[in-house]
């Protein structure tokens, strides 16, 4: 009997998931590890941890590193990249209660 493997997008974690530990998540960020927990110091990202108070990042989080690192990369202080990512948040929640209000609405 054959079994079937799984694609790589089936084997993925999701994106709120949180399996990469900092070492791992820094290197897919392209960043240090200091700098990554500079960020999170800053409040640019907060990962979860593990039952002993590992570090573990999710995929939304690799993005949101990625978003930090381009606004940093065109002169942004960390400041103005956490009003930024804070209105970015804000605007994607209201999108998502507008089309949440206009699919009930038809």
């Amino acid at each position: 009997m054959r079994t079937q493997m799984a694609t790589p997008h089936e084997s993925m974690p999701s994106p709120t998931h949180a399996v990469y530990a900092i070492s791992v998540a820094a290197e897919l960020a392209g960043i240090g590890v200091q700098t990554l927990r500079l960020y999170e110091q800053h409040g640019l990202v907060t990962p979860a941890r593990s039952a002993g108070g590992t570090r573990r990042y999710s995929g939304d989080d690799l993005t949101r590193l990625h978003r930090i690192t381009t606004l940093t990369g065109e002169g942004v202080n960390l400041t103005a990249v956490a009003r930024i990512l804070e209105l970015e948040d804000t605007v994607a929640r209201l999108r998502a209660e507008r089309d949440r209000l206009r699919a009930k609405s038809t």
